[in-house]
């Protein structure tokens, strides 16, 4: 089968999150299966050519575009790692060549978006037509591939069309003005269309369009069906309930894999751990905390939101501070719970430690060198960090969410099951409950403990189960 997967971002050319680890995996995952796999995506100013030996095409790709027709570049590539993937990069510097995928930090998004993906989608749709490559389904990721998903439905391809939800709470909503800048079909904004209150919505106009809607973990294609996570389209998608499928993100073992990992200090694996006290050490020293091996180390990667629990954070440390714990957070988000954990860090100077940035780099060390990793997410799709923190040895507190409720395994001392750390309400004493749980199983019961993080360490959450599902999803829709 032919398979167009078509993405604002791909790791390791662009990446916010969680999306683009998932589109530099799965489709390598297809192709060993023996799918033929292209990848569309922006080049964005930020992607050097040169350093992914990209090649560009000698001719422009001319793209219709409302009333317009533009010119775009095109740059053609292999992802990294040898996948059999052919990678097609859309190069217009008017559309991608800007200081952040999706917006300014500074002004907030960029208000011509809908403009620029559906250049996107548009020219994909276009290369396929012009290799005289005719996929049998057209895969496409969030609400910037919402038009995609309209124009293929027209399209003289005729594909089979997926469309899979990473964050239902991102919807692409645009004035109705868009319509004919972009000359969507008219036809289509109604309720059981693309309109969403008066606006288009460019992730309604996805699901509507799609013949199969797939979510990142099971749990999350029940949730969005509840008013509490359906964002106003709980209603709509449980009308489509019979083709929404939920199938859970995998991991790139050969990205996240202590045993190899070149950003560790010292690599380990669950046989020989003395690697992972190294990188704890190292981490300590790295933040500026005291090195005590014995103090248990709490670590989050995250975007400092309430979304992903970190007013939860902000209202628990206070009083875990009181305990022997060290705690250290990477990550950007909410100007206000920045600044509760900055403060944090002024007053636990010996306790806290927080770097308001994003680093890949380090976000492998923190993985490496904590103990416990903090997750505690008031909804979350997948979640990745929390399988990458199994495989670290890394035991993870979690709320039964989405993903993270599909993934970890409460601990049970008793029976010595489990693989982390679970709580249920959305509130600051149940994640203290949690976290002092976890503290417990640390100072208490080290060989418990140990036992934990080996338990932990061999889930395998790799890509070939969960890139079986999507291609046995494809066979299906014939």
């Amino acid at each position: 089968m032919k398979i167009l997967h078509v993405a604002s971002e791909v790791a390791p050319f662009s990446k916010t999150g969680g999306l683009a680890d998932v589109l530099g995996a799965l489709p390598g995952a297809l192709a060993k299966l023996g799918l033929d796999v292209t990848v569309v995506t922006p080049r964005y100013g930020s992607i050097d050519p040169d350093r992914f030996a990209l090649a560009r095409w000698l001719s422009p790709l001319p793209v219709a575009l409302g009333a317009d027709t533009v010119e775009v570049g095109v740059y053609e590539g292999r992802p990294p790692g040898g996948a059999k993937v052919r990678l097609l990069l859309i190069d217009h510097a008017p559309s991608f060549a800007r200081r952040g995928l999706y917006g300014d930090p500074q002004t907030g998004d960029y208000p011509d978006n809908a403009r620029r993906f559906a250049l996107l989608g548009r020219a994909a749709l276009g290369l396929c037509a012009q290799l005289g490559w005719k996929p049998d389904v057209v895969h496409g990721h969030d609400w910037q591939c919402g038009t995609l998903l309209l124009d293929a439905t027209s399209s003289s391809l005729a594909p089979r069309k997926v469309f899979t939800v990473h964050n239902l709470a991102y919807q692409g909503l645009f004035p109705q003005s868009v319509i004919d800048e972009l000359a969507l079909p008219r036809d289509g904004f109604h309720p059981e269309g693309y309109e969403f209150y008066g606006q288009v919505s460019l992730l309604k106009a996805g699901l509507a369009s799609a013949d199969r809607i797939t979510t990142v973990s099971p749990r999350y294609a029940e949730e969005i069906q509840t008013p509490e996570q359906g964002f106003g389209l709980d209603g709509f998608l449980r009308a489509r309930a019979d083709r929404l499928t939920g199938i859970l993100n995998g991991v790139d073992y050969d990205v996240w894999n202590p045993e190899r990992d070149p950003h560790l200090p010292a690599r380990y694996s669950a046989e020989r751990l003395d690697g992972k006290r190294a990188c704890k050490a190292a981490l300590q020293r790295e933040f500026g905390l005291p090195v005590k091996p014995e103090t248990p180390l709490f670590g989050s990667i995250s975007r400092l939101t309430d979304q992903k629990g970190f007013d939860l954070v902000a209202a628990a440390l206070p009083q875990l501070l009181e305990l022997d714990l060290q705690f250290v957070a990477l990550g950007t988000g909410d100007a206000a719970i920045q600044a509760a954990l900055l403060d944090l860090q002024k007053r636990h100077p010996k306790k806290v430690a927080v770097k308001i940035a994003y680093d890949e780099r380090l976000a492998h060390r923190i993985e490496a060198g904590a103990d416990v990793f903090v997750m505690p997410s008031k909804f979350e799709p997948c979640g990745l960090n929390q399988l990458y923190s199994l495989r670290y040895g890394t035991p993870p507190i979690v709320r039964a969410t989405g993903g993270l409720d599909d993934s970890i395994v409460d601990y049970e001392p008793r029976s010595q099951t489990g693989t982390g750390f679970k709580f249920v309400p959305y509130t600051a004493q149940a994640l203290l409950d949690a976290w002092r749980r976890a503290l417990l199983a640390y100072r208490e019961a080290p060989r418990d403990f140990a036992r934990l993080q080996h338990r932990a360490m061999a889930q395998d959450f790799s890509w070939d189960a969960s890139a079986r599902r999507y291609a046995e999803l494809y066979a299906r829709l014939g």
